[in-house]
């Protein structure tokens, strides 16, 4: 099963490195969280939601809503 991170990764055309970069880790690590061989920090699922303008909830399967939530007002 492709993971929404690569899904995500796919439709913006971006490679593993490009995105690596983004999250300032190695290419290695960011594949593994693809390949679903290790968890996603909390930090790095709350950089690519940004990233991608989605919600971590869509990101781990909780909704099918690609829609982010409204921010948050202080």
């Amino acid at each position: 099963m492709k993971t929404r991170i690569k899904n995500l990764r796919e439709d913006s055309d971006l490679t593993q490195s490009d995105v690596s970069k983004i999250l300032n880790i190695s290419q290695v690590a960011y594949s593994y969280y693809e390949l679903n061989r290790r968890n996603i920090p909390l930090e790095l699922l709350s950089k690519l939601a940004d990233f991608y303008n989605t919600s971590i909830d869509y990101l781990v399967y909780r909704t099918n809503e690609i829609k982010p939530y409204p921010k948050f007002k202080k």
